[in-house]
């Protein structure tokens, strides 16, 4: 009985002996965890807008990282929620160095639904990123940091000249700066209106505005009836990213 109790002391104090090198060697290896966030980048592809995130993760420590992920929202300046993103998880091996890019779809058109003023005006994006993982297999671990994008707007400084009266209508010359990432292709429609608001005239032109560049042209309108009797037009944009307007121009 007393060689039983012995051997059962003896056992537990091996078992703290394991638990306590255990918990050493996996708090000493979580300090060996090195998660280093890259410079954030956007790209497209047709209507979408992709936010890249580059992260470098070091496990320095004795253990695998499993269930590695990254959980992502988006938000603008004043907070509204623009798009949320999570990743698979994996496994880190111990003693390795990966980097993973984690991407963020972010829908324009639906963006610019809920979030117009985005297509005059430069603004920054909020990235709240969360990573989470089990060490070990056992313990788990998160970690969240915060990161800005600079959002440039594909339509920044809107600005139209003075009207002109040309033999046959109205010639408006319009202008802008393309500061996003995104190609602007698709057409700048044009719509007049008389004094007694009837649609007198309706023209369109090509735009192709390459991104990060400035853009004009002049959209001539036919009218018909009087051209010195017209008092508005309506400026609306149609292009493969989103479709935006009518913005309203007074003409009298």
């Amino acid at each position: 009985m007393k060689q039983a109790i012995r051997a059962l002391g003896w056992a537990i104090y091996v078992l703290w002996f394991v638990v306590i090198v255990f918990t050493a060697s996996a708090v000493y290896s979580a300090f060996q965890l090195r998660p280093e966030f890259g410079d954030p980048n956007m790209s497209t592809l047709d209507d979408t807008l992709i936010l890249h995130l580059p992260l470098n993760i070091t496990n320095g420590g004795f253990y695998d990282i499993s269930n590695f992920h990254i959980a992502t929202s988006v938000t603008d300046s004043n907070g509204t929620l623009i798009a949320n993103s999570s990743s698979p998880p994996q496994l880190i091996p111990s003693r390795s160095n990966v980097s993973v890019t984690h991407n963020i779809s972010i829908s324009i058109s639906q963006m610019i639904g809920n979030l117009s003023y985005l297509l005059q005006n430069d603004s920054v994006f909020n990235v709240n990123a969360t990573l989470s993982l089990n060490y070990a297999n056992v313990i788990p671990f998160e970690i969240s940091t915060n990161l800005t994008l600079p959002w440039g707007a594909p339509l920044s400084n809107l600005t139209w000249g003075q009207y002109s009266l040309t033999p046959s209508g109205v010639a408006l010359p319009v202008s802008f700066e393309n500061h996003s990432p995104i190609d602007l292709d698709g057409f700048m429609r044009l719509e007049i209106f008389d004094n007694n608001n009837n649609a007198v005239g309706e023209g369109t032109t090509i735009i192709n505005a390459s991104p990060y560049s400035g853009y004009g042209t002049t959209v001539n309108v036919h009218v018909s009836g009087i051209p010195a009797n017209i008092r508005e037009a309506h400026l609306s944009f149609e292009t493969s990213a989103f479709n935006y307007g009518p913005l309203v121009i007074p003409l009298a």
